[in-house]
């Protein structure tokens, strides 16, 4: 296949609001390196990390954004962001099999090799380098694993980001069968992952959730719902849970602990309740508990992720799609959060 010398697709100018997006159709189609494949992209999720990136919300600096990427180190200007692709190889480089040419793949995001280098920290793909909001993304060969299903470009694109993520934090707290797990932040793309991943493990698992939302959670998985504002300990039981999943820390963070059993595991990928939480240091000496910051994925979980999605052991979950050129109204509807699942976005090539 010849590629096109030049694609359309959204790119991302400074931090800021939705006007540092822009929807250009002069951008340079990439070329491969020794060891990277070109993806023809299909379709792209949208996720917090997205809006988050953008808006430098990880950068704990003040000034320069000089730590607002994932790496902690400023990001590059343009950057074309999008964690979560399904598409297919379309070109390799010359260390890469011609073999893998026509695979349909999804993108492994948390990238330990990108532009022949290794990295660490990883690079996080639409972050460090140029993702998936574009007709054409570049990969290292590694992070590129091809996926054998019935599923559509879109189903497939709501997995990678929120997927990995909820498998990473069951691997890194060793979830493991007969154990319950509580799940804050239930509904999102993360959360909703969570449930089914935990589940596919054999483990019970609660939710926090809006009651507009409980219904959908039990039918992946959940054997209870509790809304937002309920009181944890009164509703579970001190020591109850061995381990919790939390996406939205904020100010009701210190019952989470209360709830979980001397030797409990918490891990947490998300804040979104809030990232300064109150913390009583003797509660975690004192019941033995473990803390898991979940980012890095561990190097089995991205495989292990795309064994479960071939065995159609877990299940896609999209609340909607958008043209790419719609980003901002896609966007939009997320930060809603009227919705359970995953936004997508969909890559035409007309």
């Amino acid at each position: 296949m010849t590629l096109p010398d030049k694609m359309y697709g959204v790119v991302m100018t400074g931090h800021g609001g939705p006007e540092m997006l822009e929807v250009r159709d002069n951008l340079t189609v990439p070329t491969p390196g020794p060891n990277d494949v070109i993806i023809r992209v299909g379709a792209a999720g949208v996720n917090n990390t997205d809006i988050n990136t953008r808006t430098a919300w990880y950068s704990k600096g003040e000034g320069e954004d000089a730590d607002a990427g994932w790496a902690g180190t400023p990001l590059e200007f343009p950057r074309i962001q999008g964690a979560d692709v399904c598409g297919r190889i379309v070109a390799v480089g010359r260390n890469v099999a011609a073999s893998r040419i026509g695979e349909r793949v999804l993108i492994e995001p948390c990238l330990r090799v990108a532009d022949g280098e290794e990295h660490s920290p990883p690079w996080y793909f639409g972050s460090e380098c140029d993702g998936g909001f574009a007709q054409y993304a570049r990969v290292d060969t590694s992070h590129a694993y091809a996926v054998k299903s019935d599923l559509t470009d879109i189903e497939l694109a709501s997995f990678p980001c929120s997927y990995s993520t909820a498998e990473n934090m069951l691997t890194r707290a060793n979830v493991k069968a007969g154990e319950t797990v509580l799940v804050t932040g239930a509904s999102g793309g993360v959360g909703s992952a969570t449930v089914q991943l935990a589940r596919a493990r054999g483990a019970k698992v609660i939710v926090v959730t809006s009651p507009a939302k409980m219904d959908t959670l039990r039918d992946l998985g959940a054997t209870r719902t509790l809304p937002r504002d309920a009181d944890l300990v009164s509703e579970l039981g001190a020591g109850s849970i061995d381990v919790v999943v939390d996406l939205v820390a904020g100010p009701g963070w210190p019952a989470l602990l209360d709830v979980l059993r001397p030797g409990g595991r918490y891990a947490v990928a998300g804040a979104i309740g809030g990232a300064m939480v109150e913390l009583d240091v003797r509660t975690l000496y004192l019941k033995d508990l473990s803390f898991f910051g979940c980012t890095v994925l561990e190097p089995e979980v991205f495989g292990t992720l795309v064994g479960r999605i071939e065995r159609s052991e877990i299940k896609p979950l999209v609340a909607e799609v958008f043209e790419l050129k719609d980003i901002n109204a896609a966007q939009i509807a997320f930060g809603d959060k009227g919705y359970t699942g995953k936004i997508v976005l969909k890559v035409d090539h007309a």
